[in-house]
């Protein structure tokens, strides 16, 4: 579950995209955010509120 999202956030990020994915400890399915964490495709994660700070941030 979760790879084909994994695998295209995997290609932003090798692209130059900043990438963010949802905790564990936030979600109640963690297949995509744990498939993207594996590849490597992450480079920041948090809960919800976090991330979405973090995003206003970028800009």
């Amino acid at each position: 579950m979760g790879k084909d999202g994994a695998a295209g956030l995997l290609r932003l990020r090798q692209a130059g995209a900043t990438t963010l994915a949802q905790d564990q400890a936030s979600c109640v399915v963690f297949g995509m955010p744990g498939e993207a964490i594996k590849l490597g495709a992450v480079q920041e994660t948090g809960c919800p509120e976090a991330l979405a700070d973090r995003v206003v941030s970028l800009f």
